[in-house]
């Protein structure tokens, strides 16, 4: 598969790291959109690079999977629960859920104390644990996870082009930023933000596409093999096209020459 190619699938499937960040997020309330979304690029970005066709896999299918294991890495490094802890969860979650079954009603701390063997107040810490909704790999992906071991240059990068899709979103113009980062990382519906805007839900459509276009055109110029060209994919003036180019090229420069890895922004200023 050639760059273009894998620059289009990251691309195109932006919006299934948002999809799956929501949906992690509805579960498990307590956890960070935005470092989520982080992780989900370098994930999607890894799918992109590692992809083989020739398998028969959907990349859509294959994606999820590396997408969901990025997630899996950052709770592991974030959890603030011990494996004890996590376990002590598990056993109030599945009690509650017991007594609320055969009582009607949510137990008290009491009830859950004396199913637990334990004493009051230790049943109230453990409710109190479990009600942050405390998410594991477990809890959260099932078996849908595979791990697998990155080299320190396939690191890299995933990091280089993670910092390059951040700096191609933050450089997009006002509007088209606004309207990417509120669909597919605020998850926000098209109706809305027209509304928001004032403007018709077809302009936010459009502007998405271009925007979209734009964001293939930044990658298909940075990544593409020496020896290949590339026709435009925006529908925008040749001279803002290019306008676009060199800020991204200024943007991404600047990002990729940090000494250290940026911590992430996502919402106001990166795409995942």
């Amino acid at each position: 598969m050639d760059r273009a190619t894998r620059n289009a699938l990251v691309v195109e499937n932006l919006p299934l790291v948002g999809y799956l960040v929501s949906e992690l997020c509805a579960r498990a309330t307590h956890l960070s959109r935005d470092d989520l979304a982080s992780a989900g690029a370098i994930g999607l970005i890894t799918a992109a690079e590692s992809f083989k066709p020739e398998l028969g896999i959907p990349f859509g299918a294959y994606a999820r999977k590396r997408i969901l294991g990025a997630f899996s890495d950052e709770l592991r490094s974030e959890d603030w629960a011990s494996r004890g802890t996590r376990k002590r969860i598990k056993e109030t979650l599945a009690v509650e859920e017991k007594l609320t079954a055969a009582l009607g009603r949510r137990p008290s701390a009491d009830e859950v104390a004396n199913a637990l063997g334990v004493t009051r107040d230790e049943a109230q810490q453990a409710m109190a644990d479990a009600s942050r909704h405390v998410t594991t790999l477990d809890d959260v992906t099932s078996d849908q996870l595979v791990a697998e071991t990155v080299l320190p240059e396939e690191q890299l990068l995933e990091n280089e082009r993670t910092v390059f899709v951040r700096s191609a979103v933050d450089v997009l113009p006002e509007k088209m930023r606004h309207i990417i980062t509120a669909i597919y990382f605020e998850d926000r519906t098209v109706k809305e933000v027209a509304e928001e805007l004032g403007i018709t839900h077809s302009a936010v459509s459009q502007q998405r596409s271009e925007a979209i276009r734009l964001l293939r055109d930044g990658m298909n110029t940075h990544f593409a093999d020496d020896e290949s060209e590339h026709e435009p994919q925006s529908r925008i003036s040749a001279a803002s096209r290019s306008a676009y180019l060199a800020r991204l090229a200024d943007q991404a420069f600047s990002g990729m020459s940090r000494a250290a890895f940026p911590a992430p922004q996502l919402l106001n200023s990166e795409i995942a």
